[in-house]
């Protein structure tokens, strides 16, 4: 696994963790919106870390997380999630 899919599968497992977010209750937010992904795919996807933007994007916004940061040092690219806080889940107004 490279080492940027591996960042990027670290980046959205701690989003979800924080969160409190299982990838079953992410598969139900995404199908909130239209998305329809099985925990199992989902499952598949993390562990592979071969997801696409589009995937981590879509995720990321169903679970409230509307800021990433991008940090390069030495090369080598350091990602890091929304600073500190309190996370709450966003409710769907359906």
């Amino acid at each position: 696994m490279s080492y940027l899919n591996n960042k990027t599968k670290r980046l959205l497992k701690s989003e979800l963790v924080k969160r409190g977010v299982s990838n079953s209750e992410l598969a139900f937010l995404l199908s909130g919106v239209g998305i329809e992904e099985t925990k199992s795919s989902i499952d598949s996807k993390i562990s592979r870390g071969t997801f696409s933007a589009t995937f981590f994007i879509q995720s990321l916004m169903v679970i409230g997380c509307s800021k990433i940061e991008l940090d390069v040092l030495g090369g080598d690219y350091d990602i890091a999630a929304e600073p500190g806080g309190v996370y709450q889940i966003q409710e769907n107004e359906n």
